[in-house]
């Protein structure tokens, strides 16, 4: 169980007062936080720099639910011909979009192989390169 500390830490200022004025211990429990439906999550870590306008950059961990159905505007993870993938999928237009402007749109096409593995439910930023393998 994480310990944690309520107040909030404001990033940009040059000084505040102590956190431990307002200290108050509480469990937090990183995986109850993040994943819903254990039986149907699973993590990976995203590569690249085609998400990154949606705050994914390489290195994140993401946590994925296969759960949760697949709206409009969702970043999915998917598999495209062999090939796992991190988008913003366009159900209307069949579409999956990047959210970075130097890479294109891809035009999905009827009887591609294409598979979406779940829904991206959040991320995680990796500010130092995790050691244990997942």
């Amino acid at each position: 169980m994480l310990k944690v500390i309520i107040p909030r830490a404001q990033c940009g200022m040059a000084g505040f007062e102590s956190p431990a004025a307002e200290y108050k211990q509480v469990g937090l429990n990183l995986s109850e936080l993040l994943i819903q439906h254990p039986e149907a999550t699973y993590a990976c870590y995203a590569e690249g720099d085609s998400m990154i306008g949606d705050g994914i950059f390489s290195g994140d961990l993401l946590i994925v639910s296969r759960e949760v159905k697949v709206n409009n505007g969702d970043i999915i993870v998917a598999n495209l011909h062999g090939n796992f993938i991190c988008k913003k999928i366009d159900t209307r237009r069949q579409r999956l979009n990047s959210s970075n402007n130097e890479f294109s749109t891809y035009q999905l096409r009827e009887g591609e192989d294409f598979q979406v593995e779940g829904v991206v439910i959040s991320s995680v930023r990796m500010h130092r390169e995790f050691k244990k393998e997942l």
